[in-house]
């Protein structure tokens, strides 16, 4: 784990909000990094700060009488009206109402359900690549050749994974890994752009309908798509154009050479 990615996890570890393997990765850190362990005890001490019984304070008595009097009594108005409403027309508006709310379209809870579900990936995705970044983490078959990395997935997933080889492209394969995403073992190719890291998820799917879609992500860059019953999650610290570019050129058949 690199300081950078730290200091984006230290909030989240003080509040015992990160997985086992997050919470782990972190400690190990700090373990070594006198900088990171004096940042992380700095917001320690400052939350313990936060809490001290001596910040609170209490309203005084004649503003908090001042504060009941004021909502318990109704405001003055002049030339005061009622208006008495027909029930007819209350029924009508109360019908109105009722037939509203009966014909709101179900795409609004699936839509919020959809977008929970793609949080969560993308979450887990930079999970992922964050915990990559760690010593002997990165990859389980360390290959620049396409004809070495797929077939080291053979009979370790339930699917052939789409390799390709794009270091005329500038993004040079080098190894992958297995991995695991929205409870799904997945495919994690892993390519360079200069001295950056790209992990590009991918697992089968064929309910997903085809789409794409870049986002941001506790910093990082993430491109997600479906294509061919697969779903595909890109995920680097380099800007949104070069992790665009590189999608682009895998989803580029003419990139791949013919097998030997």
């Amino acid at each position: 784990m690199m300081c950078n990615d730290a200091r984006l996890l230290v909030h989240a570890y003080l509040d015992d909000e990160l997985d086992a393997a997050q919470s782990v990765a972190i400690t190990r850190h700090m373990q070594g990094c006198a900088s990171c362990a004096a940042n992380y005890a700095d917001y320690v001490q400052l939350h313990k700060s936060l809490k001290q019984p001596s910040l609170y304070r209490r309203a005084p008595s004649a503003l908090r009488e001042q504060w009941s009097t004021s909502t318990s009594m109704p405001a003055p108005s002049r030339n005061r009206v009622t208006v008495r409403r027909a029930p007819t027309a209350l029924a009508m508006a109360a019908g109105f109402a009722a037939a509203l709310l009966l014909a709101a379209p179900l795409w609004v809870y699936t839509s919020s359900q959809r977008n929970a579900e793609t949080n969560q990936v993308i979450g887990e995705a930079v999970s992922s690549h964050i915990r990559s970044m760690q010593p002997e983490h990165l990859m389980d078959v360390v290959s620049t050749d396409q004809h070495t990395v797929k077939p080291w997935f053979d009979g370790k997933l339930d699917f052939s994974p789409k390799v390709k080889d794009l270091a005329g492209e500038g993004f040079p394969l080098v190894g992958g890994r297995l991995d695991a995403l929205d409870g799904h073992s997945v495919a994690a190719l892993i390519y360079k752009r200069h001295l950056h890291i790209i992990n590009l998820y991918q697992w089968p799917d064929s309910s997903a309908a085809s789409s794409e879609e870049a986002s941001q992500w506790r910093g990082y860059n993430v491109i997600r798509w479906t294509a061919s019953n697969m779903r595909y999650v890109a995920v680097s610290d380099v800007n949104e154009g070069e992790l665009q570019q590189f999608v682009l050129a895998f989803q580029n058949d003419a990139a791949t050479p013919p097998m030997r």
